[in-house]
């Protein structure tokens, strides 16, 4: 048994050195993913697409639109990193419209896109709606992920009458249902890789109950919920009710097989 293991060990060394020191822990993160996405008790998670978010966002997002018969709409993300890994990529894909605003520069700026535009800016409570109406529409989805004070955000688009029929925001899976936790509001607020940052999903579902929203997905990573609009729930019934069943504990991103080309993105940017 002790020789089997030092061949096997002997193997591992070799084949990580030739396809790279990660190649059997991604494999085995993928592995598990299907794994979890398989069996999970949250129809919603029972998909495979790994597109151009963290985990299973778009997967999730497709199902969503698909039951609620929105083929093509149009989006706001708040928070979309430098272009190439956020929740509306996907959107655009689909022939989707909308609008970005982040502190980040693009790696690929739209400014000759006629389907999507992008402010670069900070964003805080005092000046989100503000972002908000700049558009020229209404949209049929909003996503916040800012790494902070995103409750304070959500809530501030909430009491001024935004209405998207989805939300999808980032939360902090680190507090499970029913802990109730959310940062100190502070505009300047900068995620240093550590767990102080967002609101635990509780906290969130108790805001949107407020404003006639429900709870129906976490991703499978816990960093992101969804949240569509009461009057549609009924496309949801196969979903779980308890929110206990809905969380997702942190599970670590999934790696892509294929890296994102820039040239991917301006064909979806165009």
């Amino acid at each position: 048994m002790l020789h089997l293991k030092k061949k096997l060990r002997s193997l591992y060394n070799k084949f990580s050195i030739f396809f790279g020191l990660n190649y059997f822990e991604d494999f085995m993160l993928r592995k598990t993913f299907l794994e979890i996405a398989k069996d999970h008790v949250n129809p919603l998670n029972n998909g495979k697409i790994v597109g151009f978010s963290q985990c299973d966002e778009d997967s999730i997002t497709i199902e969503i639109l698909k039951r609620i018969k929105i083929n093509k709409g149009r989006f706001i993300e708040f928070g979309v990193g430098n272009g190439i890994e956020n929740n509306t990529l996907i959107l655009l894909a689909l022939g989707w419209k909308g609008m970005w605003f982040g502190g980040e520069e693009l790696i690929l700026n739209p400014n000759n896109s006629n389907k999507l535009r992008f402010k670069k800016t900070w964003i805080t409570v005092n000046n989100i709606y503000e972002l908000f109406q700049s558009c020229s529409f209404i949209p049929d989805v909003i996503s916040i992920d800012l790494d902070g004070n995103d409750l304070f955000l959500v809530e501030n688009l909430l009491q001024n009458k935004a209405r998207p029929k989805l939300f999808i925001v980032e939360i902090n899976p680190k507090f499970p249902p029913p802990i109730e936790f959310t940062i100190n509001y502070d505009e300047n607020h900068i995620w240093s890789k550590g767990d102080y940052f967002g609101a635990s999903l509780s906290s969130f579902n108790n805001l949107f109950k407020k404003y006639n929203y429900k709870l129906i997905c976490c991703s499978i990573s816990g960093s992101n919920a969804f949240f569509i609009d009461i009057s549609l729930e009924n496309y949801f019934n196969d979903c779980p009710q308890e929110i206990e069943k809905i969380y997702c504990p942190p599970f670590p991103f999934i790696p892509r097989k294929n890296k994102v080309a820039l040239k991917t993105i301006q064909k979806l940017i165009n």
